[in-house]
């Protein structure tokens, strides 16, 4: 009995993972309420379940909140481009329930805004989070990623849309715990996916360079 709730014990992580993902899901919610802020926010999480796809987090409020202060321009002005691209294409979606002529034409630019959209935005903040770049080049980079792994980037959005349906439209009480924990389990999932493709992406820059330094001093030798 005493191992099953030691700190080694599965239920001690998963109650501290819980606690730190109720942690993170609050200063998110907490940091996001100016609108204009949540995507400096929401870089700010990525850096916390970044590691905790790794195993590596700490402390969450201290470096969340040291984050949010480091990303607020780039970060802000990023979630400030996605917010107003999901509210076009709101708007064009209001367009294709009212108008009936054209409503194929406004249904084709919804849906090619929607893949556009998601392509450039679902690994920009994660981007942002982990690599110093411009944010025209971390919005490139991720549209760029999600055609490199287009099958598990499909998958991604089959995932999320599944966590979507439970959390907010099954029931009330799933409601509940969508609220509290929803937009960071949304991130996390993210960010396993991520994760490991900027593991991957990293090690074949690694290997490019060394092959690169290798051609390099091949050259160098044939010269003498």
């Amino acid at each position: 009995m005493s191992k099953f709730f030691s700190v080694n014990s599965g239920l001690y992580k998963f109650m501290s993972r819980l606690w730190d993902m109720l942690k993170l899901n609050f200063m998110w919610v907490i940091c996001s309420i100016p609108i204009v802020t949540m995507g400096a926010a929401t870089t700010a999480a990525y850096t916390i379940t970044l590691k905790m796809v790794d195993e590596e987090e700490g402390y969450i409020c201290g470096p969340f909140w040291r984050e949010f202060k480091a990303n607020i321009k780039k970060g802000s002005i990023m979630g400030v481009i996605l917010i107003i691209a999901i509210y076009a294409l709101y708007l064009d979606f209001q367009f294709f329930k009212a108008v009936e002529k054209y409503s194929f034409a406004f249904l084709a630019i919804f849906v090619l805004g929607v893949i556009l959209t998601f392509t450039h935005f679902i690994y920009a903040f994660p981007l942002q989070a982990r690599y110093e770049n411009s944010i025209i080049n971390t919005m490139r980079n991720s549209f760029r990623i999600s055609l490199k792994y287009f099958p598990k980037t499909i998958f991604l959005f089959i995932a999320l849309l599944i966590e979507y349906i439970i959390f907010y439209q099954l029931s009330w009480t799933l409601l509940f715990f969508g609220l509290l924990l929803g937009p960071a389990c949304i991130i996390l999932t993210i960010s396993g996916f991520a994760r490991q493709f900027f593991r991957n992406i990293e090690r074949e820059n690694e290997i490019r360079d060394e092959e690169t330094k290798i051609a390099k001093a091949e050259n160098q030798n044939t010269s003498y």
